[in-house]
């Protein structure tokens, strides 16, 4: 692995693009290229095929990638992009039910300092079309849980994606109109608190940023996004050594410009490299 711009720090970019060709035609790989230049970056709902990867979808910010595409065409899908080759990459995570949804990628390292990591990008189902999946949903929490156990029992993990759930009051704009809604319903918060108070992983963004009005996602509908009305359900969870290491001040939710109706979220971590 080689030594970062950054003076010993890697960055994790993560982005729903809500389709991979569309966030290409707004720019997406012109801003990572220039700006961002992540060492990692994590892309949920791709919704594309292998055979619908061309080279500027297959070599974004000029990182290979690998993904997780759904058996359903236009479907979910998964992308982890590198710029340090892993020692081992996994697609899915043995799910019968939800690896047919491409919602799983994983890369493994074993640092110089003898660290084990591994960087995972995730993208939770939605509840929100209805109760058939909202109950698809509670059964991928109940499920992922035990995999995220077996995670940290194999050493240090960066787990990004888009959750689909906003955990507390202030990670959503109208949080007192959303109490009965998927996404903010109270077992879905019970989830993510148990996820972080009793298994112990951290919510790095939350842990660096505790200010109000930081969304990474609005609604397409009534002007949401330009009044910032939004949630933030897109999340970087790291298991606590791992976590210790988060640069405080890179994190960053960038707005400037739209590749999608969510936005990227960036944090640093100092891994000495």
């Amino acid at each position: 692995m080689s030594q970062s711009s950054r003076a010993g720090a890697l960055r994790i970019t993560s982005l729903n693009v809500n389709g991979l060709r569309s966030a290409v035609t707004k720019g997406v790989g012109a801003w990572l290229d220039q700006h961002a230049r992540p060492d990692w970056l994590c892309l949920q709902e791709i919704r594309v095929t292998a055979g619908d990867l061309d080279d500027p979808m297959r070599a974004l910010g000029g990182l290979r990638g690998a993904f997780h595409h759904a058996e359903r065409p236009g479907y979910s899908g998964v992308g982890l992009y590198f710029r340090h080759e892993p020692d081992e990459v996994r697609v899915g995570y043995g799910s019968a039910e939800f690896d047919a949804e491409g919602r799983y990628v994983e890369a493994r390292y074993r640092l110089p300092s003898g660290m084990r990591l591994a960087v995972v990008s995730v993208y939770f189902p939605s509840g929100s079309s209805g109760e058939l999946r909202q109950q698809a949903k509670f059964r991928f929490l109940r499920e992922f849980e035990q995999h995220m156990l077996a995670l940290q029992a194999a050493g240090e993990v960066i787990l990004c994606g888009d959750v689909n759930i906003a955990h507390k009051e202030i990670d959503l704009k109208n949080w007192k109109g959303n109490l009965k809604n998927s996404g903010f319903l109270p077992e879905e918060r019970a989830w993510m608190s148990h996820v972080l108070d009793d298994l112990g992983w951290v919510d790095v963004f939350r842990a660096l940023n505790p200010l109000p009005d930081q969304y990474t996602w609005w609604s397409n509908r009534g002007q949401a996004r330009a009044r910032n009305v939004g949630w933030r359900i897109d999340y970087q969870l790291a298991t606590a050594g791992v976590a210790a290491l988060a640069r405080r001040g890179s994190e960053s939710i960038y707005v400037a410009e739209r590749f999608s109706d969510h936005a990227p979220l960036s944090i640093d971590y100092e891994l000495g490299l």
